[in-house]
């Protein structure tokens, strides 16, 4: 099972840990993606229902958590092609910053257009329920 990258509070890495063995101390990295298409429609992904953070919510079209041995870039393109089949693109970055609350991380946003029809993206339901352009 991959190890969680732990950061410090200048987004250092101090370490390694299990999924499910994070403390509200824990400090961890996430990469999201943000479609858009041609037609100023953004593409919203909602959260499967078994997942233990935020089940069944709406947000941006792939989020994960950065694992041991990547960085933001490697853990969206990595996400991207397991939560809706994305393929062979390549995102800009976008906004960097840090979340402080009931989770506690720093995200690195990336940005990126498509014309993908909503039936050609691969949804995987164990990471994802549903698609949609808005």
């Amino acid at each position: 099972m991959a190890r969680i990258t732990i950061v410090d509070e200048n987004d250092k890495i101090i370490g390694y840990k299990e999924r499910g063995t994070l403390s509200p101390d824990d400090i961890y990295r996430v990469s999201a993606l943000w479609l858009t298409n041609s037609n100023g429609e953004i593409l919203i992904a909602q959260r499967s229902f078994n997942k233990s953070h935020n089940p069944g919510q709406w947000g941006t079209a792939v989020a994960g958590t950065v694992d041991e041995d990547e960085d933001y870039y490697e853990n969206i393109i990595k996400e991207s092609k397991e939560e809706i089949g994305l393929k062979n693109f390549e995102p800009k970055k976008g906004p960097y910053g840090r979340n402080k609350g009931e989770y506690n991380y720093f995200y690195q946003w990336y940005l990126y257009e498509t014309d993908m029809d909503i039936e050609d993206f691969e949804i995987d339901k164990k990471e994802v329920e549903a698609v949609r352009w808005v």
